[in-house]
C-alpha cells in the first residue's frame, strides 16, 4: 500500500495547480489562497480528531509535537513562499522542473545519512522518474529563464528536501492525522502572522472562489498530506520522493483535459517513464527487504 498511497498523494497535490488556476480566475489572491488553504485544512483535521479521538493515538512527546509544528511553521510555509515568489519571476513549467530536483536530493541525502539504500531497482526508478519529469516539463515548449527565480525555485526544492527528511523522523511516532493537523496548524500560524504584518489579505472575491479553495484544502492539502505521511511511513523517504514525481504528470494531464492544453509526444513519453518508475517501485516494495530504520528517532 505504501507506493499506492504516495501516488494518491502525488495526484492530489498535482490537482493543486488546476484548482489554483480556477481560484485565481475567481479573483482569489495568492496570499488569500495560501492562508485560507492552511487555516481551513487545519480546522478540518482538528474536527476529524475531535470526532474520532482514537485517531490521535497514544501520547506524543513534546519534542515530536514541536517538530511537527515546526515542519509547518518553517518548512511548509517557507517552501510555499519561495515557490510562489519564484513563480512571479519565471514560467511555471521551468519552475516545476527546478522544484522536482528534490527527489534526487532526498534520495542522495537519505543514502548519505544511512536512512535508506540505493538499490539497483530504486536507482533505476530514480533515473526513469527524473528523466520522465524532464521530458514532461520541457515538452511544454519555450521557457524563460530568470536567475533569481531559478535560485528561489531551487531553494524551494532544498527546503522540501529537508522537510521530507525531518518528517521521516516523526512520521513513525504519531498517527498521520495528528501529524498532518500539527503541520497545517504550524503553517497556518506563520501565514496568519505574515498576513497581519502586511495588512491582511483580501477576501472579496467571487463566491465560486470558495469552492476552489475548498477543493484545495480538502483534496490538495488534507487528503494529499494524509496519504503522503501514510505512504512515507511505509516506504521510506527516497521511495516517497521518487513517487512524488508523478505530481507534475498529473498536473499536465489535468491541464490538457480541463484547460484545453495539448500533450506532445515528448510529454507522453515522459509520462510513460514516470508511470514505469512507479510500477518498478511497487514491485520492489514486495521483493526487497524493508528499508533501513531512521537514524535519528524522536525520544521523549
Amino acid at each position: 500500500m505504501g507506493p499506492a498511497l504516495c501516488l494518491v498523494s502525488a495526484a492530489c497535490f498535482g490537482a493543486l495547480a488546476i484548482f489554483g488556476k480556477f481560484a485565481y480566475d475567481a479573483g482569489v489572491s495568492p496570499g488569500a489562497l495560501l492562508l485560507v488553504r492552511f487555516v481551513l485544512a487545519a480546522a478540518l483535521l482538528w474536527l476529524v480528531l475531535l470526532l474520532r479521538p482514537e485517531l490521535r493515538g497514544g501520547a506524543s512527546s513534546r519534542r515530536a509535537v514541536g517538530t511537527a509544528l515546526g515542519l509547518g511553521a518553517i518548512g511548509y510555509a517557507a517552501q510555499a513562499s519561495l515557490f510562489f515568489a519564484a513563480l512571479r519571476l519565471m514560467d511555471a513549467s521551468l519552475l516545476s522542473l527546478i522544484l522536482y530536483t528534490f527527489p534526487v536530493l532526498v534520495t542522495v541525502a537519505a543514502v548519505l545519512l544511512g536512512r535508506d539504500r540505493l538499490t539497483p531497482r530504486r536507482g533505476a526508478a530514480l533515473v526513469a522518474a527524473s528523466t520522465g519529469t524532464l521530458l514532461v516539463l520541457l515538452g511544454t515548449g519555450s521557457v524563460s529563464f530568470h536567475p533569481l527565480g531559478a535560485l528561489l525555485g531551487f531553494g524551494s526544492a532544498v527546503v522540501y528536501t529537508v522537510y521530507i527528511l525531518v518528517a521521516d523522523t516523526v512520521v513513525h511516532s504519531m498517527p498521520p492525522v495528528l501529524l498532518s493537523a500539527l503541520v497545517m496548524t504550524g503553517a497556518a500560524g506563520t501565514l496568519a502572522a505574515n498576513a497581519m504584518l502586511n495588512g491582511g489579505v483580501g477576501l472579496s472575491f467571487a463566491q465560486v472562489g470558495w469552492l476552489w479553495l475548498g477543493c484545495i484544502a480538502v483534496v490538495s492539502t488534507v487528503a494529499a498530506m494524509l496519504t503522503f505521511f501514510a505512504g512515507l511511513q511505509r516506504t521510506g523517504p527516497s521511495t516517497a520522493a521518487i513517487l512524488s514525481t508523478f505530481e507534475p504528470v498529473v498536473t499536465t494531464a489535468l491541464a490538457a483535459v480541463l484547460l484545453g492544453e495539448s500533450l506532445t509526444p515528448v510529454q507522453l513519453t515522459g509520462a510513460a517513464l514516470v508511470l514505469a518508475s512507479a510500477v518498478v517501485l511497487q514491485t520492489a516494495a514486495r521483493r526487497e527487504p524493508a528499508v533501513l530504520p531512521v537514524a535519528a528517532t524522536v525520544a521523549d
